[in-house]
């Protein structure tokens, strides 16, 4: 299956493409979990009845946590971010939900220690420790702000846990990593 090369995108009337290779069976099973229903419902609440683009996703996310009753938020953020990571727990704050930050230097571990290979002396950026102090801090919601790239991969392979991310670190595009794409050369060619 590749959707963005399907002509008919029968799939927006509701109608197989006879293309997946997976159960719809199982998945609706899935839907129908306690945890799963309430996360998709509290999504639907957010796009659906005309609220679909009137919330920035900051928004969107303040009132999601509350709407599932997140009690304990994480930020995992890039040290680089710190002030903003104060302001965004800042306003978990002020909707009444517990937030803690933890940085990506914590634990002090050095380059060396943590890649083998590196040449550089200094702190490591540390998304495993990021992931493990938050799930034994008892966070029920990691929001990631600003995670490098393979950074972000590896706390979210670690966090066992729900999880969104508020910010992707672009630091051509001023975070906004969309904006790349328009810059580049993009084949037509599918590979």
């Amino acid at each position: 299956m590749n959707c963005l090369v399907c002509r008919t995108k029968s799939c927006r009337s509701n109608i197989s493409c006879g293309g997946e290779k997976f159960s719809t069976d199982q998945v609706l099973d899935l839907y129908h979990t306690r945890e799963t229903a309430s996360v998709i419902q509290g999504a639907a609440s957010l796009v659906d009845n005309g609220r679909a683009g009137e919330l920035s996703r900051i928004e969107e996310l303040l009132d999601f946590a509350v709407s599932l009753n997140y009690t304990k938020i994480g930020l995992a953020y890039c040290y680089g971010m710190e002030s903003l990571a104060v302001d965004i727990r800042n306003l978990f704050l002020e909707r009444g939900l517990s937030c803690i930050g933890v940085s990506c230097t914590c634990g002090a571990m050095s380059q060396k220690e943590v890649n083998l290979k590196s040449p550089l002396e200094g702190v490591s950026c540390n998304p495993l420790s990021q992931a493990k102090q938050m799930m034994a801090d008892g966070v029920d919601l990691a929001v990631t702000v600003g995670l490098c790239m393979g950074h972000d991969i590896l706390f979210q392979r670690e966090f066992d846990r729900d999880q969104t991310t508020l910010v992707v670190k672009d630091r051509v595009f001023s975070n906004c990593p969309v904006k790349g794409v328009g810059k580049l050369k993009i084949s037509s060619k599918e590979s």
